[in-house]
């Protein structure tokens, strides 16, 4: 079961009592008990057991109050995570039919209604993401489940806590993908009229945390579970509030005043004076990337591979990731230099604009014909990083090889709208490349992201890009259940990211947040998500 693993523009100082949050953030927390967060997103995530706003949402209203039946250990900063046990306690597949998964399901356990965990739950929980005939069906976050979990097929209680999961084909990574599907209470479904956005206002998961407010815009209120059935991970705190606050300098002011205890993505010009004041500002380097995801359709000049390796070359990222005060690093790949599974790729991305332009010539650029792009970007949200001035200071680097980049800026949750659907849909019709940040230290991501089977709507591999030497590579490793070493395997999967370049690699984060001197137990795993039943408050 183990898994392989300013140019800062500044923004206008508002007052805070101005802010539409300011009254949540007014809240005095009791007795030292209560935990404030100001997440980087525009709204609460959706609060019923599968929850938008990317990561981020998955981070603070999915796992604190939803399990999996697979998890991540995060106990550890010194290597990436690993499977553990979830709501299953063991998992096996079969060995004359590797379609065909058996998911032994922990006993004793019930969801914050009462209500007792077992395979009629999981059964229960598949149907709402993959059986449109399903009473409990929910359109509104299938679609997230479903491409995150593309490869369910059916499945059928083996016992009141067992359950086999078949897949459409033979995937090694099954195990890692059920990370992202969330186990819900069907009574809570049943208790609001089999509706979901009325289940929303009182859900029920198993987690260590249930929700007991919710308002819209301006914050969500969690409450420990005390009848949690993992005792040893009773949470260290009785409250936590959650606040989106997608303007940075907000975020700052807010951590300043007192009225919040942690924020996501502090400002990087304001680290130094966060930690000379007696703030504490964590990182932790972990494989995260911030690219551009290119469209690679007839359509799009980044349909030349020689356009996308000339863009990768355009771009000076040591001069991006000073922007954030050792708070990421320049990325030359899809993961980080100096891994074991970086490879030996041919390219090895620099800032040079002459070679870029060499390039480009080779596609037939140069003598007043250049590269006119239109990229899709985000101003806040999700491990977005400073999307606007990092944008801008990609499109000055870009100009002088060639490249004449212009916006189309949209809400972060549009934008994961977008980010699901075809080139030819909606907003991406008229767009060439989209920039939105990815973890990527699980490597099941590679089949979602690059594999040509999942380009969208079936998946999301936006750019639909298609590499058959890519595919044949992934294919072999999906069908691979020996348990051998992945390293090697993904060491020439990347060498094949790097030379034909789908992405321009531009810095990976190295997921810094700050925090009150009253935070205690913080422990900055090598992972977008945090286990916050660590924290306490002095």
């Amino acid at each position: 079961m183990t898994e392989r693993r300013t140019l800062l523009r500044a923004l206008a100082a508002t007052p805070l009592a101005a802010l539409p949050f300011a009254d949540a953030l007014a809240q005095a927390p009791g007795s030292g008990g209560t935990l404030r967060i100001a997440m980087t997103t525009a709204d609460v995530p959706l609060s019923a057991g599968m929850p938008n706003q990317g990561s981020e949402g998955m981070r603070f209203l999915g796992y604190p109050c939803f399990e999996p039946l697979v998890a991540w250990d995060l106990s550890r900063t010194d290597r990436l995570p690993t499977l553990m046990p979830g709501l299953a306690t063991a998992w096996s597949v079969d060995a004359a039919d590797r379609t065909l998964w058996t998911f032994t399901l922990r006993e004793g356990v019930t969801f914050h209604d009462g209500t007792p965990f077992d395979a009629d739950a999981v059964a229960w929980t598949l149907g709402r993401f993959f059986d449109e005939s399903a009473p409990q069906y929910d359109r509104s976050t299938a679609g997230f489940v479903r491409t995150r979990v593309p490869t369910v097929a059916s499945w059928e209680k083996r016992g009141t806590h067992s359950i086999a999961i078949r897949t459409r084909f033979p995937a090694s990574y099954f195990p890692s993908q059920l990370t992202w599907l969330l186990i819900s209470s069907p009574a809570a479904f049943a208790r609001a009229g089999n509706d979901w956005a009325a289940t929303a206002r009182a859900p029920a998961g198993t987690g260590p945390f249930r929700l007991t407010r919710l308002v819209p815009r301006e914050r969500a209120e969690l409450e420990r579970n005390d009848a949690y059935w993992d005792r040893a991970r009773l949470p260290g705190v009785a409250r936590i509030v959650l606040i989106p606050v997608p303007d940075a300098a907000a975020r700052i002011a807010a951590l300043r005043s007192g009225q919040v205890d942690w924020i996501e993505t502090p400002p990087p010009d304001a680290v130094p004076g966060l930690a000379s004041a007696g703030f504490q500002v964590v990182s932790n380097t972990y494989p995260h990337v911030w690219p551009y995801y290119f469209k690679t359709t007839p359509d799009s000049p980044f349909a030349d591979v020689r356009v996308r390796l000339a863009a990768n070359y355009a771009v000076d990222r040591e001069a991006v990731a000073s922007l954030f005060n050792g708070t990421a690093e320049p990325a030359v790949g899809y993961w980080p230099a100096g891994s074991a599974v970086f490879g030996a790729p041919k390219n090895r991305f620099t800032y040079d604009v002459a070679r870029a332009r060499a390039l480009l010539a080779e596609a037939g650029y140069g003598g007043g014909r250049r590269v006119a792009a239109t990229i899709m970007i985000s101003p806040s949200g999700g491990g977005q990083m400073l999307p606007l001035p990092m944008n801008e200071l990609m499109q000055q680097q870009m100009a002088p090889a060639g490249f004449d980049l212009r916006f189309e800026v949209i809400e972060f949750n549009a934008m994961l709208t977008a980010w699901r659907q075809a080139p030819d849909q909606g907003a991406n019709r008229t767009v060439h490349a989209m920039n939105q940040a990815s973890t990527t230290w699980d490597h099941a991501l590679l089949w979602r992201w690059f594999h040509s089977r999942n380009v969208t709507p079936q998946g999301v591999n936006w750019g639909h890009y298609r590499s058959p030497a890519l595919d044949a590579a992934l294919d072999a490793l999906e069908g691979d259940f020996s348990g051998a070493p992945l390293e090697p395997a993904l060491a020439r999967i990347h060498e094949t990211l790097v030379d034909e370049a789908p992405w321009l690699y531009v810095v990976h984060d190295r997921q810094a947040r700050a925090f009150s001197r009253r935070v205690t137990g913080y422990l900055p795993a090598q992972s977008w998500f945090t286990d916050l039943t660590r924290i306490s408050m002095t």
